[in-house]
C-alpha cells in the first residue's frame, strides 16, 4: 500500500510564487526526489507519494508551510491504495492510490483536507476528524504556522529549543502552539498512524 497526496494552492495569485514555491519545494524534497516522488505541475498543483503512515503528517506540514504566507492556503486530498504502474514521473504513475486521491480531490467542495481509501469506516471517521481539525488549521496565522512547521520538522526539540531555533521567546512558542491546536492535531496524527497500520 502507498499514499498519494494531490494538492493545489488556494489564491495562488495573491502571493508571490517565487516565495511559496521555494518553500513548497523544500518541504516536498524532504520526502523524496522530483519527479519520481513528487512533482509540481500547472504552476500551483502538486502530487507527492509517501508511506501511508506519513501521509497525514506530510499534509499537515505542507499546510503549515503554505500558511506561513499571507492570503494563501492549500487544498490536499490523500489517496490510500496500491500503485500498479510506476513511471519516471509520479504524475504518470497509476493505481488505486492515484485514483482515490484524484476522486477525493474532485469532491472536495469546502474542505481543504480529506482522504479516501478502500475502507469506508476508516474514511468516515478520519474525514470527520479532519473537518474538525480544519476549523483550527484553516485559520492558522503565518506566525503560528512557522511555529507548527518548526515543531513538525523537529519533533525531538522541546519548546525552549524551538524558541532558540526561531529566535522567539518560549512563551511565544507555547502560545503559538496552543492557538494552532498543536496538541490536538498531534493526537490526531498519532491516531491516524495507528489506524492506517490496521488497513
Amino acid at each position: 500500500m502507498t499514499s498519494i497526496l494531490t494538492g493545489d494552492i488556494i489564491n495562488s495569485r495573491e502571493s508571490a510564487p517565487n516565495e511559496w514555491l521555494t518553500a513548497l519545494k523544500e518541504t516536498l524534497s524532504t520526502y523524496g526526489k522530483q519527479p519520481v516522488a513528487w512533482e509540481i505541475y500547472r504552476g500551483d498543483s502538486f502530487q507527492l507519494e509517501v508511506a501511508p503512515e506519513q501521509a497525514l503528517e506530510a499534509a499537515t506540514l505542507i499546510k503549515a508551510t503554505i500558511k506561513t504566507f499571507k492570503a494563501i492556503d492549500v487544498r490536499i486530498a490523500i489517496g490510500l491504495g496500491e500503485k500498479t504502474y510506476t513511471s519516471d514521473k509520479i504524475t504518470e504513475s497509476n493505481g488505486s492510490a492515484f485514483i482515490n486521491s484524484g476522486e477525493c480531490f474532485e469532491t472536495m467542495k469546502n474542505s481543504t483536507l480529506a482522504l479516501k481509501s478502500e475502507h469506508e469506516d476508516f474514511d468516515t471517521t478520519l474525514n470527520l476528524m479532519l473537518e474538525l481539525a480544519q476549523l483550527t488549521m484553516n485559520s492558522w496565522s503565518p506566525t503560528s504556522s512557522k511555529i507548527i512547521k518548526a515543531s513538525l520538522n523537529n519533533p525531538e526539540l522541546n519548546q525552549k529549543q524551538i524558541a532558540k531555533l526561531l529566535g522567539k521567546s518560549q512563551s511565544n512558542i507555547s502560545e503559538g502552539l496552543k492557538r494552532g491546536g498543536f496538541d490536538e492535531i498531534s493526537k490526531m496524527l498519532t491516531y491516524y498512524k495507528t489506524q492506517v497500520k490496521t488497513l
